[in-house]
């Protein structure tokens, strides 16, 4: 069902933090399952969260089912991404829901554009649902022509900021358009950003310093046909400072944060750098927009990231699609990279029509839940796809389900030997392992086929040197655990 970006089996790296152990491979986690939603008709997600209950919140769009031809559409699951509600909104036109958020009510905020309600040809559109998806208000923002919202966030007065794309209040063809609400979607302030060309946002962030960064393209500045654009502003949208990244040909910010240094890391596609029609483009700026680092991933093909967050390893995670890897079409590619931006593992999923994903989320136990669009699978011409990840390195288990295996060592800290006791719930192929802290295969202790219950072994460091090891179980099933152990001499 997936292909790999990356054949060699190396060991990354070894992350040492608040008492925790991960260890990385350029293999790439395991798919612990996925899920499609839809009907006989086009069905795509646009935007997955983790809720506060361990589920997920997926908003996109519906042709399947509905009011009009096509409506926005929530879906609550739970953890195991099987469905608990559904709703529909909308009228007799189209209507799209492109981002979603829970909100501190626990209910949830939608922003979209609608061609059924509002003053134009299309509105940015505003919901905001209870804990059961249900209705308590809408807003549209917009004039006579056509205008979208495409990022929502609640910010930390408890309104929303909004970030799109206005024909109806711009310079020149479109421009950049930020609407800030208060908890009730009433108006505070609207701004338009652009020039006499054609400039877009396709995301937005709450900043630490309460204004606000916005990632999205720009026709009208910068040194090609498009540039990346990055625009930072204060509390009331005013712009601090504004920046381009790119080539002589077309290039696009699809999705920033805020890093934990106070700096950003936007995703997007660029085609004025890399091999292909289009590739990845990953930049990482500081807290003034400078750049760091850039970082362009892809092949031969067109190869696109679509978002991007910063995991809590301080490293990223990208989503998006390619047609350079995978089986055929496009298919979703999914990248962890390290803090610099150097890939660590690659990872497609498809089949033989065409799939995206257009909002990936680590989460809680350090997997990830990415959501996008299936044509290959599902029950229609395309549909709703929800595609959950293990954690990277330590990870190719579930850490919600209940363990079957464990290991431990006795004593820890130790001098120059420990007994490592471990155990396993069924008779199975295992690995274990010595590791150090550089993440490199000091020893091997065990390998093959045992027989269910427990075990031990006298792990012997008197040719070591003293520090932190890792003893690392792996299970034929692809189920690992570790122990962080001290050797002092």
């Amino acid at each position: 069902m997936y292909s790999k970006l990356c054949s060699n089996l190396v060991l990354g790296v070894l992350l040492l933090g608040l008492g925790l152990f991960q260890y990385q491979y350029a293999q790439p986690p395991d798919t612990l399952w996925t899920k499609t939603f839809g009907g006989v008709a086009g069905d795509a997600g646009r935007s997955v969260q983790q809720t506060i209950d361990g589920g997920y919140i997926i908003a996109g769009r519906t042709v399947s089912f509905g009011a009009g031809g096509a409506d926005a559409w929530l879906i609550k699951t739970n953890a195991s991404g099987d469905t608990l509600w559904t709703k529909t909104y909308g009228g007799v036109d189209d209507d799209y829901a492109e981002s979603v958020q829970q909100t501190a009510d626990g209910g949830y905020i939608l922003a979209g554009m609608t061609e059924s309600f509002g003053a134009g040809d299309f509105d940015v559109w505003l919901i905001k649902t209870d804990a059961s998806g249900d209705t308590l208000w809408t807003k549209t923002f917009g004039g006579s022509y056509w205008d979208y919202g495409y990022s929502v966030q609640q910010t930390t007065d408890q309104g929303y900021i909004v970030a799109g794309i206005t024909r109806s209040f711009s310079a020149g063809g479109i421009d950049v358009w930020l609407i800030k609400t208060d908890t009730l979607g009433d108006t505070l302030w609207t701004k338009a950003y652009g020039g006499s060309n054609n400039d877009g946002a396709n995301s937005v962030q709450q900043t630490t310093d309460e204004g606000y960064i916005v990632a999205g393209y720009t026709a009208s500045f910068g040194a090609g046909e498009s540039d990346v654009w990055l625009i930072k502003t204060d509390t009331l949208g005013d712009t601090l400072w504004v920046k381009t990244f790119g080539g002589v040909s077309w290039d696009e910010g699809a999705s920033v944060q805020q890093t934990t240094d106070d700096g950003y890391i936007v995703a997007g596609r660029t085609s004025s750098y890399g091999s292909g029609t289009a590739s990845v483009y990953l930049v990482k700026t500081d807290a003034a927009g400078d750049t760091l680092w850039t970082k362009v991933i892809g092949g031969s093909g067109y190869d696109e990231a679509l978002s991007v967050e910063q995991t809590t390893d301080g490293a990223y995670i990208l989503a998006g699609f390619t047609s350079s890897f995978g089986v055929i079409g496009h298919d979703v590619l999914l990248i962890k990279t390290n803090d610099l931006g150097d890939t660590l593992w690659t990872k497609t999923i498809g089949g033989n029509d065409y799939e995206w994903a257009y909002s990936v989320q680590q989460t809680t136990d350090g997997g990830y839940i990415a959501a996008g669009y299936t044509e290959s699978f599902g029950a229609g011409g395309g549909d709703i796809w929800l595609i959950r990840l293990g954690p990277s390195g330590v990870a190719q288990y579930d850490q919600s389900m209940t363990p079957s295996a464990f290991v431990r060592n006795q004593p820890n800290p130790f001098n120059t030997s420990t007994n490592i006791s471990y155990s396993i719930s069924h008779s199975d192929f295992i690995t274990l392992s010595v590791y150090d802290v550089l993440g490199r295969k000091v020893k091997t202790l065990a390998n093959g086929f045992t027989k269910a219950g427990e075990h031990s072994v006298i792990f012997d460091a008197t040719k070591f040197s003293s520090g932190v090891y890792y003893c690392v179980l792996e299970r034929g099933d692809d189920f690992v655990r570790t122990e962080k152990m001290l050797f002092l001499q």
